[in-house]
């Protein structure tokens, strides 16, 4: 048996009753209760509702002879059960049973004893039944007869630790909150205060004991919060984010706090008073009164974003920005634009002095009152002189107001005129990427609240994002037509020719039909042909339109036909893509543009640039396709005999983005099948949402087999495409895979015997595909290849010979270091053999596979126009 180190002690001597008496005695001075408040019952609320205590008595023969009903409770056994049982080996472990007995008996011998004692109560079903723990007090007694029994107070010990976590946490909590917490009773007074609460109130926790919510907010205020507190109290309904108004000790700024309330219970559920928890909202309902005033500006800028820009026409770009002004913002506003942009100059406008030309080109009056009644045209500003109408040109005074904000680009304010209408004006310079392209300006007049530092900063905003608009439209006049003549020259010239693919293709610019003047866009696409007769698919989208686009489009069309000579993976193209994307806008590329990101200030000197692609590899021999999307459209794939369906192929972020890997998809294509890749200019337009589109577009290749020609024309008539909002490229691809007569594939042990075999398979397959003149000049070629391969490769050996339109042969193996072509001295023996291949083949490299490496060359087939090398010469132009 365990337990805490026991105390025993010999309770028959008889002087103890009389150390009672003298103890009763000697305490007779103390004051006493009354006897009714010494045996009146334990209220609701004691210590005994929370920690569980029971007693049950021992008779001389050590069983149980009277159980209570804690004891039951704590136990789980009835009484019925209980009485008569021997304790020891009810509840006692049986490893411990031997020694519960000789305590068993030195307790019927008259000692006291107490202890901690794990026990286990007895499962009726003869289960293991329950562990527990229990602090045990025992003290002997005598039966009437005089033997010897004695009494037990057991208490859970593991319920008392508990509660004493719960007392520790809950005052650690209290204690160290960052908020006011007050614990309030029934009477409505404050039982208890934290350290937060005393140092807003002032004095220590203790001094707030008693007090009321009187004594700290004022009487109607108080008021309120004594009947919501009240109500807590009798219905237990908590309280959320109760705004309270008041004042702290020694201040008279009105305080603002948010209090919550909920209703605090005893052990046995009785509502001992409420907890308040209260936190100082004051700078919060500033900021609120702030953010209001900001959501206004903001509507305004977001009306702003909406009805400014909507024409590439300055004119209308200008009433546009007085439309949304006047009356929300000001009551009366002009603008006026420097002559020279309005004719086209290219040199930048304006002087430095601003004493320049400028064309009032708008008006915008809320005021009825004369003299704006008659001619709202000729509106007379303070400070600037006689009435300018509508279309004039002008210029300002050196020392007027409006020169000097044209001068030095930043908003200044007219001093109104005595008499006028006017009492408040704000003359602010339109600027668009660091160049003044006019002037705005903004009135109030009497009665109108004046301009603050507010209403300045939304002005500049405002002008600004006009001043943007009309500048872009004038740089679109200029860009358009370069744009487009870019544009055209870096796309594919004539029909691509593919291995396996027959390949058709349409590029159809924005056009004038929508009434606004055509603007080139970033589309593109590109047929590659890569080594091993595959072909690689490209169709992208530069986001953003002009002769940005157009030179960005230009860039990462030039980088995916590097990356496609490297062999990459289609997932590892579009990475590198993404890479040179994030550095298109940045003169430093991708490294400048990330310690660009670390200053703030010159995030201005870049662009952001993205763009959507996908990039497919197309296998002729295997007819299998592996595709990579960079937040493009699905590619569509028609099957023989069945319907169009669009491929899942994981749309991962576009270019330029970063931080996400691409993933690959492999689909097997079969013969005859219909593959297209587009853009979004096809299938989305104003009128047309992209979801009509796509199905549109499926719906449209219902007749694959007709030639491809007639395919693209049909999908372009069915389809909206005269829209003109977006340029459109679409790029139709029907599979006609290898031949399996047209390939060789042999399997060569790592042995040395294995290059003469690899020279009479290649001689073998030539033969029979009647290319005698190419025998020789094979049969070395692939022997210098398998030579490399035994000596510096590892693995088994594959060579393979495909037959297209040039002959292609392959040698794999597992190695994954790539040849590398060096020029071997005159006095070298060897290393000569990349050589001799780059010598002898129209082409040979080499790619990195899944399980190692391939090393290829290709060679023309002979007829009139292509001569084969000379072997022999060949090796003597080595030497």
């Amino acid at each position: 048996m365990s337990e805490i180190p026991a105390k025993a002690t010999e309770s028959e001597d008889p002087s103890d009753g009389a150390r009672a008496e003298s103890a009763g005695a000697a305490g007779g001075s103390a004051q006493v209760p009354s006897a009714d408040a010494l045996w009146q019952s334990s209220p609701p609320g004691s210590i005994y509702d929370y920690i569980k205590v029971a007693s049950f008595s021992i008779g001389p023969d050590g069983l149980v002879d009277q159980w209570s009903l804690r004891a039951e409770q704590l136990f789980g056994i009835p009484a019925g059960r209980a009485l008569g049982m021997d304790p020891i080996e009810a509840f006692v472990d049986p490893d411990l049973r031997e020694r519960g007995q000789r305590k068993m008996a030195e307790i019927l011998d008259g000692r006291e004893w107490t202890g901690v004692v794990p026990f286990r109560t007895p499962d009726p079903d003869g289960g293991r039944g329950t562990d527990g723990l229990a602090e045990v007090y025992v003290m002997p007694t005598r039966t009437e007869d005089g033997q010897k029994a004695a009494v037990c107070i057991v208490v859970d010990v593991r319920v008392l630790r508990s509660i004493e976590t719960d007392l520790a946490a809950s005052q650690a909590i209290f204690g160290q909150s960052p908020f006011g917490f007050l614990l309030i009773d029934t009477d409505l007074r404050v039982r208890r205060a934290n350290q937060r609460f005393a140092s807003i109130f002032g004095g220590t926790p203790d001094d707030h004991r008693g007090k009321g919510v009187h004594d700290y907010l004022p009487r109607a205020e108080a008021d309120r919060v004594s009947a919501t507190l009240r109500r807590v109290l009798e219905t237990g309904d908590s309280i959320t984010d109760m705004h309270v108004t008041g004042f702290v000790p020694g201040s008279d700024e009105r305080r603002h706090w948010s209090i919550n309330l909920y209703r605090v219970h005893s052990g046995s559920g009785r509502p001992i008073g409420v907890a308040w928890l209260g936190t100082d909202i004051t700078a919060r309902r500033a900021a609120a009164r702030e953010a209001a005033a900001a959501r206004r500006n903001l509507a305004l800028l977001n009306e702003a974003g909406a009805r400014i820009g909507n024409s590439l026409d300055l004119e209308t770009t200008a009433r546009e920005l007085l439309d949304v002004v006047v009356p929300g913002f000001c009551d009366l506003a002009t603008v006026d634009l420097y002559q020279g942009l309005l004719v086209g100059d290219e040199t930048p406008p304006g002087l430095p002095d601003g004493s320049a030309e400028l064309r009032r080109v708008a008006f915008a009056s809320a005021v009825s009152d004369a003299p704006f009644a008659s001619a709202v045209s000729d509106a007379p500003f303070a400070g600037t002189g006689q009435p300018v109408k509508v279309g004039a040109v002008h210029h300002y005074p050196f020392n007027s107001p409006c020169a000097d904000a044209l001068r030095t680009a930043r908003p200044r304010l007219v001093p109104p005129e005595e008499g006028g209408l006017v009492q408040s004006t704000l003359a602010v310079p339109m600027v668009a990427h660091d160049t003044v392209v006019g002037l705005a300006q903004f009135s109030r007049a009497k009665g109108s609240e004046p301009f603050g530092d507010r209403d300045r900063d939304l002005a500049v905003e405002l002008a600004a994002r006009a001043a943007v608009c009309i500048d872009n439209a004038r740089l679109y006049r200029r860009e358009h037509e370069r744009a487009l003549i870019l544009q055209r020259s870096l796309l594919p010239p004539g029909d691509p020719v593919a291995a396996g693919l027959d390949i058709a293709c349409r590029y159809l610019p924005g056009n004038a039909s929508t009434g606004r003047p055509s603007e080139v866009g970033g589309d593109w696409f590109d047929v590659i042909e890569l080594p091993g007769h595959r072909t690689a698919l490209v169709v992208g989208d530069v986001m953003g339109r002009g002769l940005r686009a157009a030179v960005a489009m230009g860039e990462l069309r030039t980088a995916v036909r590097t990356l496609a000579q490297l062999d990459l993976e289609p997932a590892e193209v579009l990475s590198q893509l993404d890479e040179i994307a994030r550095g298109l806008g940045t003169p430093g590329g991708i490294q400048q543009a990330t310690r660009a990101a670390r200053r703030p200030r010159e995030a201005d000197l870049s662009e952001v640039y993205l763009a959507t692609c996908v990039y497919a590899v197309y296998d002729s021999v295997t007819r299998r396709c592996t595709f990579a999307n960079a937040g493009h459209l699905p590619p569509v794939l028609v099957e023989p005999g069945e319907p169009a369906l669009m491929l899942d192929v994981p749309p991962g972020l576009p270019l330029g983005v970063g931080g996400e890997p691409f993933e690959e998809v492999e689909v097997e294509l079969p013969e005859g099948a219909l593959l297209a890749l587009y853009t979004d200019g096809l299938v989305e337009s104003r009128d047309h949402p992209l979801d009509e589109g796509l199905q549109a577009f499926v719906g449209a290749l219902t007749d694959p087999a007709s030639p491809l020609e007639d395919v693209c024309d049909d999908v372009l008539n069915t389809l909206d495409t005269h829209h003109g909002e977006d340029d459109i490229a679409l790029l139709m691809a029907r599979v006609q895979g290898l031949p399996a007569e047209s390939v060789g594939d042999w399997t060569l042990p790592r042995e040395p015997r294995s290059v003469g075999r690899a020279r009479e398979y290649a001689r073998g397959q030539l033969l029979s595909w009647d290319l005698e003149p190419l025998v020789d000049t094979t049969e070395l070629l692939v022997s210098e290849l398998v030579t490399n391969a035994l000596r510096y490769g590892e693995g088994e050996i594959r060579l393979r010979l495909l037959l297209d339109r040039t002959l292609v042969c392959e040698v794999w193996d597992s190695g994954l270091v790539q040849p590398r072509r060096r020029r071997a001295r005159d006095t070298d023996e060897g290393g000569r053999g990349l050589q001799l291949v780059g010598l002898l083949s129209a082409a040979w490299g080499s790619r990195r596979t899944h399980r190692g490496k391939t090393v290829w060359f290709e060679l023309p087939l002979p007829d009139g126009e292509n001569t084969v090398a000379d072997p022999a010469e060949a090796l003597l132009s080595l030497f």
